[in-house]
């Protein structure tokens, strides 16, 4: 991770300097300091550039003198319109800039110090890559920025501040590692151990294996995981940071994904034209482990409960064909159409088993379920279907203030319809039309009408492009989102 040090205001005497300026603010302090010692070559430069600090513009000068390589003037907009997700932004695209400098600071100006702690998470989420893998790297190839100074005017409190945001870094770091491993490596059984590793940050990490499962009646997720010699886990993470003790503790909040580390589609096999993308249909498992690990490292006030469903969907002689029909832990029973509809089975089990195993005040799954809500949203925002007016206001807000949009969309006795079965009691597809609304309905009728939003991350999880503070790759989409609904809303 990133080194960051908050230190007091102060002029760099070498390396690449970035000023975060408002529209219309004018020069002073560090700004003033580095105009006057490069002779005025940044007020000449940003009034060529016709800079006046609109958000997301920048300037980016190179050798102004003073001993610095650079210096690069992002503007934050108006000061009344700065926002936390702006913030982050801005930092993100300080790091990008300053990448292949060996030293670098970030000038915050007349931000606050939790404001220039914001900053810095931005940085350091975009500093994030994976290299595990690569032998031969050129040196030229990589970052050579290890450490980013933040100016403030209190190291101190932006240092307080940082603490909490690391650990949502660390957490973010931990899921796009996790939704990154190739699926020879990264297997349930593996997924598993590296949960139970989350007890030195005082989880309570419990993994149930298939015999576990198969005595509970978990038919629906093992149905899923009978075609690989790869067996089938659940993790259960808790955390219990609010005060009440014994009785006089609430109910927990549960966050649930699934886990597929390899979907192949199993009978109802996938094309081979970009099937290796298929690693990283454990995506929705992987946003809450490092949910749970960014909620214990910041020591979260609230008792919160992650359970994943981890199998490997794989053809084979002891696969699960179309037209075998499953029991589910909850009771019901399923007629398997398309065996490539596999994330709702294995969540239909552990859903029913959080509710049943923990009573929560509500639950919210995460899964790359179907690639219909990628037709629908593209890769902007993610499907969100809820029975709770209450909690899809929350998490619409959290989504903008994070920047992991999230969108509404509709649950209906129509659609439900759509999965009725003339031999169990449903199916698990619908037909083409409207499919992630079918999934959706599919995962409601394990749910008992507990509060519950299922978030379709599909178009979410991995990105192709650089996004401020997202390098291109594993997203870990929903790790900042779930923390901030935990934080406004559930704490204390």
């Amino acid at each position: 991770m990133l080194d960051i040090a908050f230190v007091r205001p102060s002029l760099p005497k070498s390396g690449a300097l970035v000023l975060l300026v408002h529209e219309g603010e004018k020069p002073s302090g560090v700004w003033q300091h580095a105009d006057e010692a490069t002779g005025g070559a940044i007020a000449r430069a940003l009034e060529v550039a016709d800079f006046k600090g609109g958000k997301a513009k920048s300037v980016n000068i190179l050798a102004p003198g003073a001993g610095l390589s650079r210096v690069i003037v992002i503007g934050l907009g108006k000061p009344a319109e700065v926002t936390g997700r702006g913030l982050n932004e801005a930092g993100g695209t300080a790091l990008a800039a300053v990448s292949r400098d060996a030293a670098a600071a970030v000038a915050t100006g007349t931000l606050t110090p939790h404001q220039a702690a914001d900053v810095a998470l931005g940085a350091v989420l975009r500093a994030y890559r994976f290299d595990r893998y690569r032998t031969k790297e050129k040196p030229e190839d990589k970052p050579k920025i290890t450490k980013l100074s933040v100016l403030t005017s209190d190291a101190a409190k932006a240092r307080s501040s940082w603490e909490g945001n690391k650990a949502v870094a660390e957490g973010v770091f931990l899921t796009r590692d996790l939704v990154s491993e190739p699926p020879n490596v990264l297997n349930p059984a593996e997924m598993a151990e590296r949960c139970k590793k989350l007890t030195s940050l005082g989880l309570k990490v419990d993994v149930l294996g298939p015999k576990e499962m198969q005595k509970l009646g978990f038919g629906a997720l093992l149905g899923v995981a009978q075609g690989s010699v790869n067996e089938a886990r659940m993790v259960v993470m808790q955390w219990n940071g609010a005060n009440g003790k014994g009785k006089a503790r609430e109910k927990p909040v549960a966050f649930i994904g699934k886990g597929v580390t390899f979907d192949t589609g199993g009978i109802s096999i996938k094309g081979a034209g970009g099937m290796e993308d298929m690693k990283w249909d454990m995506a929705g498992a992987g946003t809450v482990v490092g949910l749970m690990a960014a909620l214990a490292g910041r020591k979260a006030k609230v008792d919160a409960v992650g359970l994943v469903g981890l199998v490997e969907n794989m053809p084979s002689g002891t696969a699960q064909r179309p037209g075998d029909v499953v029991k589910s832990y909850s009771g019901q029973t399923i007629e398997v159409i398309n065996t490539d509809a596999e994330g709702r089975l294995v969540l239909a089990d552990v859903l029913w088993y959080a509710q049943e195993k923990f009573d929560p005040k509500f639950m919210v799954d995460l899964a790359t379920l179907t690639g219909a809500i990628i037709v629908g949203l593209g890769h902007e925002f993610a499907g969100m279907f809820s029975n709770d007016d209450g909690l899809c206001q929350k998490l619409t807000a959290a989504g903008l203030e994070t920047g992991e949009k999230v969108w509404r969309m509709p649950l209906d006795e129509e659609y439900d319809k759509q999965i009725r079965s003339e031999i169990a009691d449903m199916k698990n597809i619908g037909g083409r039309a409207g499919g992630s609304i079918t999934a959706a309905q599919f995962i409601q009728r394990f749910v008992n009408k507990k509060p519950w939003a299922h978030l379709d991350i599909a178009g979410m999880a991995w990105s192709t492009k650089d996004d401020p503070c997202t390098p291109k790759g594993a997203t870990a989409f929903g790790v900042r989102l779930l923390n901030r609904l935990v934080a406004e809303h559930y704490e204390g």
